[in-house]
């Protein structure tokens, strides 16, 4: 490309700047600004037909490109300024006097050197001022590189490596996939449509939209396992014609982390989760299938990745531009976002050096992610955000573990043991978590990751985790994790330790966090009961400080109602309109007509916190959470017995300047009745519970009203509303819960 065209007045000497816009684009030099030059694979795209319009654009050209217009213009300013002003104007606007180019230009700033950063182009001030890089320690960089292959390397073995990819392809579920996919050749990749994508923008939905995309990302990786385990070439031309696909999408970010259509519309592109993970799966299919893929798909997935992906984490890690927030973030995104750039970079990233940044920022980026759970390992998330969340922690540990040969190693960071116990210690009953903040009723601690966990920190297993690991496994959709489930690890490394008793502890106490389990013994043993206090301000808040749950056998006949199905309200400022998120769809008391609010401040104190064999009593004062001008105390206390079958004591009091109304709540998804004017009964005959009701002011009212909001499997949680007969100075509400009698 060249200008070779400009007038020759703006090609002369006096503009010597302009001179040089007229100079060819050279695409095997990277714009100083990205202080590196390019690996292999993108130089060998240069040359590459441009496409307008797709990704296949070369950025680093297009880059260059829209500099010299810029310059241009600046210098067509500059000319008319020239014609009609004294010659003092005619100096090129950025252009330095023999003099000062003399002068001693600024040292770069502390950060600047930490970080290793390139000093901008334009220097002098203006460099000073520019937004400082992540500070990255360049000795730290340069023991990383040391501890690095000198080529590029992913997760798992090549296809020419024969062996593994035979020992899965032997495995059931591998096998299945394989004959499966057999049928699929010649088909494309499932669509994505504008108006999918568009269907988040238009009416809020983001189920629509994300289940085309989550389509296509599956079939790719399904594609190219089925290569992996046959290897002859039967499924590489779909392979090729996936990538190029993925390559040409508008976008890769989900529509809900789209919302002004700036990656839809082009203008920007920016790293959300599927990002991440697109760009993962990517670059190991590249790493897997190396030189059997076509040389220009090869060429094109770099190219792409490298503008969508790589290009704008460099800018943030040299000069803090454009931001990345979910490097700073405490919860899921960092971990997930980390792990899916990191893990491409290494995968494709030729430079020793440059993947070394990448590893060094990783640490950086795991402190970050590791201070959002408490020291006692609690995730406010949910179970289901700890198995996305920390699954992916997991996923980067052993990436890096593997990459540097055991010498980085965040497993052994002094957090992990205890946040990789959350499951084991937030189980009410067998099989039984309770749902708080955003978590599915009924979700789980992923199986995978507790059976790599324990085994890789060195603690018992549990039956059904013994020989989880290995081929059994199975297919993953993020195909590192399937090398790292179902191939040898630093975890398999480890031997297999199997649990000596299934009686689990009577309680587990997350005291940072304020979260209780209780647990029956003897003939109380199938009883149960989750108690919060904390705050509503948590990851994935739900405005429910005091709620609780009740477990019964092999149900939760009270509950927390967990998530609503995800639209554009959620994450709005409208979050809390949802009455199966803020306080009136969870067990807490209603305040003088008032729901809690939101927010750090509105905080449970422990006022009480005692524990025995056979009793635990957890009491907490709620006052801050409610914004009732006439309330002058609020005490919750929870008394878990382990006598008899087991029962949960709920004590309210409040008082007030004035009287004020005053309820209370239970929240359900089974049948239940008023047995009398003081006793409920809730859930079937064999998973029943009974609940007493005292009040310091008559026979309760009791009102059930049903909660419908849009919840998973189209649930309808019954709030059963138990409030005073009437207005009280002083209130007190007592509920009494237990196993029904048979």
């Amino acid at each position: 490309m060249t200008f070779s065209r400009l007038p020759s007045s703006f090609r002369s000497a006096r503009f010597p700047a302009v001179a040089a816009m007229a100079a060819p684009i050279d695409c095997r030099q990277r714009d100083s600004a990205a202080g590196r030059p390019f690996d292999a694979g993108e130089r060998a795209s240069v040359g590459r037909p441009w496409r307008v319009g797709t990704p296949a654009i070369d950025s680093i050209c297009w880059a260059e490109f829209g500099r010299r217009i810029r310059a241009i213009f600046s210098a067509c300013a500059v000319a008319f300024a020239a014609a009609v002003l004294p010659p003092s104007w005619a100096a090129e606007p950025g252009a330095k006097s023999p003099a000062a180019d003399a002068q001693p230009q600024p040292k770069p700033s502390a950060a600047e050197a930490k970080a290793g950063a390139p000093r901008s182009a334009e220097g002098g001030t203006k460099a000073a001022a520019a937004p400082a890089g992540v500070p990255l320690d360049p000795q730290r960089v340069a023991e990383i590189a040391a501890m690095l292959p000198p080529k590029p390397r992913g997760m798992g073995p090549t296809i020419d490596q024969r062996e593994p990819w035979r020992t899965l392809a032997a495995e059931r579920r591998f096998a299945e996939l394989l004959g499966r996919m057999k049928k699929e050749v010649g088909k494309p990749l499932p669509p994505i449509t504008d108006d999918d994508y568009l269907d988040y923008s238009r009416t809020g939905n983001r189920t629509r939209g994300q289940k085309a995309i989550g389509a296509r990302f599956s079939h790719f990786a399904d594609l190219v396992l089925a290569e992996c385990l046959e290897g002859e070439g039967r499924f590489l031309p779909d392979v090729a014609a996936a990538v190029r696909s993925i390559c040409e999408d508008k976008s890769w970010t989900l529509p809900a982390h789209d919302g002004n259509l700036r990656n839809f519309k082009g203008i920007e592109y920016s790293i959300d989760l599927h990002v991440a993970a697109v760009a993962w799966n990517l670059a190991t299919a590249d790493y897997w299938l190396g030189d059997r893929l076509p040389a220009e798909v090869r060429a094109l997935l770099r190219t792409t990745l490298r503008a969508r992906v790589f290009d704008i984490y460099e800018g943030y890690l040299e000069r803090g531009r454009p931001r990345v927030h979910w490097a700073e973030a405490t919860h899921n995104w960092n971990a997930v976002c980390t792990a899916g750039v990191t893990g491409a970079a290494l995968a494709i990233i030729d430079s020793p050096q440059l993947r070394a940044r990448y590893i060094a920022a990783a640490e950086r980026n795991t402190e970050k992610f590791l201070s959002g759970f408490t020291d006692d390992g609690y995730c406010s998330e949910g179970v289901g955000y700890w198995n996305y969340g920390f699954g992916h922690f997991l996923y980067l540990a052993e990436t890096l573990h593997q990459a540097t040969g055991g010498k980085v190693d965040l497993f052994a960071l002094p957090k992990v043991r205890a946040v990789a116990q959350f499951g084991r210690n937030l189980e009410i009953l067998p099989g039984i978590y309770p749902a708080f903040a955003d978590c599915s009723i009924g979700a789980k601690p992923d199986r995978l990751i507790e059976a790599f966990m324990m085994r890789r920190l060195g603690l018992p297993l549990r039956a059904d985790e013994i020989g989880a690991l290995g081929p059994a496994a199975g297919p993953q959709r993020l195909l590192p994790a399937t090398a790292l489930y179902c191939l040898p690890s630093s975890a398999t490394a480890r031997p297999e330790i199997r649990e000596t008793t299934t009686d689990r502890p009577l309680r587990s106490v997350f005291d940072q966090a304020g979260i209780v389990v209780c647990r029956g013994s003897g003939s109380s043993a199938g009883f149960g009961a989750a108690l919060k206090g904390g705050h509503n301000a948590e990851h994935h808040n739900h405005n429910d400080v005091g709620s609780f749950v009740v477990a019964l056998g092999e149900s939760t006949p009270l509950l927390d109602p967990g998530l609503e199905t995800y639209t554009a309200r959620t994450f709005s400022g409208q979050r809390y309109v949802s009455n199966v998120l803020n306080s009136f769809g969870h067990p807490v008391p209603r305040v003088a007509g008032q729901l809690q609010r939101s927010g750090r401040a509105a905080a449970a104190k422990v006022l009480r916190a005692e524990w025995s064999d056979r009793t635990d009593v957890f009491a907490l004062d709620l006052s801050v959470c409610y914004e009732a001008p006439s309330l002058r105390k609020l005490t919750r206390t929870f008394t878990f017995s382990r006598d008899g079958r087991g029962s949960l004591t709920v004590e309210d009091r409040a008082r007030f300047d004035k009287p004020e109304e005053f309820e209370t709540a239970l929240v359900t998804l089974l049948a239940w009745r008023q047995q009398d004017e003081n006793l409920l009964r809730v859930g079937p005959d064999a998973q029943a519970v009974e609940v007493v009701i005292e009040t310091s002011a008559g026979r309760p009212k009791i009102e059930a009203v049903e909660i419908k909001e849009n919840l998973p499997q189209n649930r309808v949680p019954v709030r059963i509303g138990i409030a005073l007969p009437k207005p009280a100075a002083e209130a007190t509400i007592r509920l009494t819960i237990q196993p029904a009698a048979p």
